[in-house]
């Protein structure tokens, strides 16, 4: 049966796989996001700092829409996606290219909030801080 956890995380999955990020209701005061590769790593704390550290990121990307593959409740507090997401990369208006990458999210969630969040663009990096393996977890 799933957890309270596992069921917010698919909830807030729901809203990002339609392209809608703009609810924050599921953030602790004092959440921690943090990017930990790719184009822009990063951390912020709070969620007026994430939101606008999501923003800066989504400066460069048009149409993000990011798909959980799969959940993985990885103790009490941890719930680990492994994701696909797809976006075309934008210059002045202009779209430059596409980008799809295979990635992750760690959620880690107390009394009902996200108390941190970390992004990885490379999936075998989440793997790797979590301590799985790409075959045991793909």
């Amino acid at each position: 049966m799933p957890s309270a956890n596992l069921d917010l995380v698919r909830s807030i999955n729901a809203a990002h796989e339609r392209g809608d990020f703009s609810s924050i209701a599921w953030a602790d005061s004092e959440i921690v996001y943090v990017i930990a590769d790719g184009p822009s790593p990063g951390s912020w704390a709070g969620p007026e700092a994430m939101t606008q550290g999501f923003r800066e990121n989504l400066i460069g990307w048009k149409d993000l829409r990011t798909e959980a593959e799969e959940y993985r409740e990885l103790d009490e507090e941890r719930v680990l996606v492994l994701t696909r997401s797809t976006a075309q990369g934008k210059a002045s208006g202009l779209v430059v290219g596409q980008m799809r990458t295979k990635g992750a999210a760690l959620y880690h969630v107390s009394n009902g909030k996200v108390t941190r969040l970390v992004y990885y663009w490379e999936r075998e990096r989440a793997l790797a801080d979590v301590g799985l393996r790409l075959d045991s977890a793909c």
